[in-house]
């Protein structure tokens, strides 16, 4: 039966359903010619019957039959639809085809094939009616004249719609070779503003992502594109204002927890599950840019997943891909960006998989490390992510950690050659920020990984530290034990005295007698410390703070151990007391000022260790995953 004759036996059917007395007129009603005549009288000038054909196309109440007769007429004629009417083929567009009939679907995307093939300057508008359905809809509900509902429609045909929508693009692309050259700009143009809710930035996100499964020309640009948005959330969300929403919220569900139980007593007859309700919204973070940023780098990190991994198995050629336009991602977005916090752990994950991919990206690293033709603030940076690497990253073994120690080390003594009897040898940060900044790289990847060192063969271990001769770097001119960040040098201090590598106390001593205590702000004011992070350091891999994504970080991650027999002297500095939490932290004590800029501050390292995380099922596959 053909799709006319369908849709008039559907109208009969309604007809003698329906109250006829208490009801409206149903609109199924045509009035003016077919789309044919119709351009034909608009070439003659009379617009009366396409003004009118515009309006029946926008009618709310249009239905499925409707819609795919209009189709069919526009399918027959759309060679005519030149440039001249390009209003109507928008309303035509802007036809409702998702959450129609299967019909009203394969009709429409019949219809865009048609249009593009023939009519290729309406491809942008084509692209982008389909790039403007990958967020959900917004149900608005107005009372009188005012709006008081603006929230995210949930509506149950989501996944169907978003499927959709990229059959629709994967149509385009088969009849324009060329679609991916337009989509772009697009993709990029239509970005949801970042302070949009987490459901419209996961819905537009995961789309984004997924356009690159069949247009894989366009990951490096979609990644940055991401990845670059991604961070102007992480550095709206500092490390300090996290911490300090985090422990405001639990501090008042705590009180309001005590207040319930103060004023009443019916928890005796509720089971554990009405109890249990009451942390629901655990995984949920306080600070409400973190939150949408938690979504994000859940979204993210499911796809580094599954484009990795064939039936749960490591695919290489597709890693190796993915690797390359990770690396361009982080070299040109994230390793220029001080203040983030959490983006780059999508490297850190990634790198996971397979050793070797770790081994790769800490030589990208190390040769932007020792190149003089680079920045010294990039250098500086790349060492603060080697020391950060080697010694947060659990699956990282001694062999490589010992690897990389064997090319910083030596890269220290020829620099340590070059400048100990020349003109600039003294202690100056300016001159040499790139050789301190890999100094507190070597003193910090020892304090983590001293005991793997010296596991197995205490005598071997002991020889290749001693191998390594700390003495010469901590004595030189230079004095880096003056510029690396006080919490690090005193820890430092305490291991290499224990094991009877360096005596760095007389030295740290020594330096204290010479700094000055205190400046006054040039602003006016209180004064303020001097020198408590001359180096402006960033720990990239500080502890993971976003909840829900933490999953994915957690079982990776080394945490800080203090070491019970390395007693830390620093007599002359206040102990900070902090809360039980925070005692495993060698950082307590220090308070780097960092004008609000991301660095390591007391609390940077497992202060929220003992958070609570919220404890899900294995992540879904990434093209599967519902919404």
């Amino acid at each position: 039966m053909c799709p006319c004759r369908t849709a008039r036996l559907q109208f009969h059917m309604e007809l003698e359903d329906r109250d006829f007395i208490n009801t409206p007129p149903m609109k199924t009603v045509r009035f003016g010619g077919n789309v044919v005549n119709t351009l034909a009288k608009f070439e003659k000038g009379d617009t009366s019957d396409y003004e009118l054909l515009k309006h029946q196309l926008t009618d709310p109440d249009i239905k499925d039959g409707q819609i795919i007769n209009w189709l069919q007429e526009f399918r027959n004629c759309v060679t005519q639809l030149t440039k001249d009417h390009e209003q109507l083929v928008y309303v035509v567009l802007r036809l409702p085809w998702l959450g129609r009939s299967t019909a009203v679907v394969e009709e429409y995307l019949a219809f865009l094939s048609n249009l593009v093939s023939a009519q290729t300057v309406y491809l942008r508008s084509c692209l982008k009616m389909v790039v403007s359905n990958f967020t959900p809809g917004r149900a608005v509900i107005r009372e009188g004249d005012v709006d008081i509902s603006d929230s995210d429609d949930d509506d149950e045909n989501l996944p169907r719609n978003f499927e959709l929508c990229h059959q629709a693009l994967q149509v385009i692309g088969r009849y324009v070779p060329f679609t991916s050259r337009f989509l772009m700009p697009i993709l990029s143009e239509n970005f949801p503003f970042v302070q949009k809710s987490s459901r419209t930035l996961e819905c537009y996100v995961h789309n984004l992502l997924r356009v690159t499964v069949y247009f894989p020309a366009l990951r490096k640009e979609v990644l940055e594109l991401v990845i670059g948005r991604m961070l102007k959330l992480d550095a709206s969300a500092p490390r300090s204002d996290i911490e300090e929403m985090e422990e405001n919220s639990a501090q008042q569900a705590e009180r309001d927890g005590e207040q319930d139980e103060c004023l009443f007593d019916m928890d005796e007859d509720e089971g554990p599950e009405a109890k249990a309700s009451g942390t629901a919204g655990v995984g949920t973070m306080a600070h409400p840019v973190a939150d949408r940023l938690d979504t994000l780098m859940g979204v993210l990190l499911s796809y580094i997943k599954d484009a990795c991994h064939v039936n749960g198995c490591l695919e290489l050629d597709r890693t190796k891909e993915l690797y390359r336009d990770l690396v361009s991602a982080f070299d040109k977005l994230v390793l220029p960006t001080h203040a983030s916090s959490h983006v780059q752990y999508a490297l850190f994950y990634f790198c996971s998989f397979r050793l070797g991919l770790a081994e790769a990206f800490l030589e990208h690293l190390w040769k932007i490390m020792q190149s003089p033709t680079q920045p010294a603030i990039l250098r500086q940076a790349v060492a603060g992510y080697i020391g950060s690497f080697l010694a947060r990253a659990k699956f990282l073994p001694v062999a490589t950690v010992r690897a990389c120690l064997d090319l910083l080390v030596p890269w220290l003594h020829r620099y340590i050659d070059g400048q100990d009897s020349g003109a600039k040898g003294f202690c100056d940060v300016a001159l040499h920020g790139p050789f301190y900044t890999a100094c507190q790289t070597v003193f910090y990847t020892l304090i983590f990984r001293h005991r793997a060192i010296l596991e197995g063969s205490m005598r071997q271990g002991l020889a290749y530290l001693q191998s390594l001769n700390l003495e010469r770097i901590v004595m030189c001119r230079l004095n880096p034990l003056k510029v690396c960040l006080p919490a690090v040098t005193n820890m430092f201090a305490a291991i290499t005295r224990k094991y009877q590598l360096v005596f760095c106390y007389t030295i740290i001593e020594r330096n204290n007698r010479l700094m000055l205590p205190t400046v006054r702000s040039s602003q006016g004011g209180s004064s303020t410390p001097t020198n408590t992070n001359p180096l402006d350091s960033f720990f990239p891999f500080d502890p993971y703070l976003l909840k829900r994504s933490g999953k994915f970080i957690e079982p990776l991650y080394q945490v800080w151990e203090e070491p019970g027999d390395c007693e830390v002297d620093s007599p002359k500095k206040p102990v900070r007391q902090g809360s039980a939490e925070e005692e495993d932290d060698f950082l307590r004590g220090e308070s780097v000022q960092t004008d609000g800029v991301v660095g390591m501050t007391p609390g940077s390292y497992e202060s929220h260790l003992h958070s609570p995380r919220s404890v899900g099922s294995p992540p879904i596959a990434f093209l599967q995953r519902p919404f």
